[in-house]
């Protein structure tokens, strides 16, 4: 008996090459198709648009939370992911907090909703570093709502964070730096407390805080580029009653220049357009909005 699969494989090859001229006939009428990557390439991924945006919000019935970071930090892309995943868990760990406490047994039903709200901002950037502030304003059912300010010093190129141990090297004697602070923050107190009481280092119920022990950012004068100086966030209750509220000092580089670690010396210049006391007027005002 004759085989059939020579005519039926004739018909299949016919089949294919009519196909094939179709496609052709109408490839010019088709959206191109995007061209492979070359050998090698890595994929181009922007945090701001896929893994980290510049902003986070949720509102529940029982917190709202928001978060917002600076263009500035798009540049920084190992930093910019890292920081937007470490506050979003932040502020969902602060909700799943809020949910508990306002549900739990024998809760006063008419209390009203928690709030907190991250902001972070560009103080200032060097050739190396960035200098990022950090404020958090919290509201969970207390007398008032607490405002905390913090500073993030980053390495661009080493892609790290900078202490004020690596920022001056560790072991340096910051006793000038200190004296320097303390001073300030006396003159401070003394313009927004007439009558009240001055603060030492190492005193008991307020002190003056130790500049390694104190968050700081970056601050830039009057030349571009350069960090002029350092500013010390200090929070309400470190030198004070709480009423006296927090102080953000700034301390001119010419203070504590001759101490500042080789690989960063470089990165400060210039002078301060304002000394000692910058902190913003109704800074925890502003936030809360």
């Amino acid at each position: 008996m004759p085989s059939i699969a020579p005519p039926c494989l004739r018909a299949l090859l016919l089949t294919a090459v009519a196909a094939a001229a179709l496609s052709a006939c109408n490839r010019d009428r088709e959206p191109a198709a995007p061209e492979p990557a070359a050998p090698g390439a890595a994929a181009v991924v922007t945090p701001a648009d896929a893994a980290a945006p510049m902003s986070f919000e949720s509102k529940t019935p029982w917190a709202d939370v928001r978060l917002t970071l600076p263009d500035g930090l798009k540049a920084q892309t190992d930093l910019h992911a890292r920081l937007y995943a470490e506050e979003v868990r932040r502020l969902r760990q602060f909700t799943e907090g809020a949910q508990g406490e306002l549900t739990e047994a024998g809760a006063d039903t008419d209390r009203p909703k928690y709030e907190k709200t991250i902001a972070i901002t560009v103080a200032a950037e060097t050739a190396k570093l960035l200098s990022l502030k950090r404020v958090d304003f919290d509201y969970s059912g207390g007398a008032h709502p607490n405002t905390l300010t913090d500073g993030l010093l980053w390495d661009k190129a080493l892609k790290r964070r900078v202490g004020i141990a690596d920022l001056f090297g560790k072991g340096v004697d910051l006793t000038i730096l200190d004296q320097a602070l303390c001073s300030a923050v006396n003159a401070a107190k003394r313009a927004r407390v007439p009558d009240g009481a001055s603060v030492t280092l190492g005193g008991k119920d307020f002190s003056c805080p130790r500049a390694v022990d104190t968050p700081f950012i970056l601050t830039p004068g009057d030349t571009p580029g350069k960090a002029a100086g350092l500013t010390f966030l200090i929070g309400p209750y470190q030198v004070g009653p709480y009423a006296e509220g927090a102080y953000e000092i700034a301390v001119p580089a010419a203070v504590f220049r001759s101490l500042l670690a080789v690989a960063y010396s470089g990165e400060f210049g210039g002078r301060l357009v304002k000394v000692g006391d910058v902190t913003p007027a109704a800074a925890p005002a502003a936030v809360a909005q």
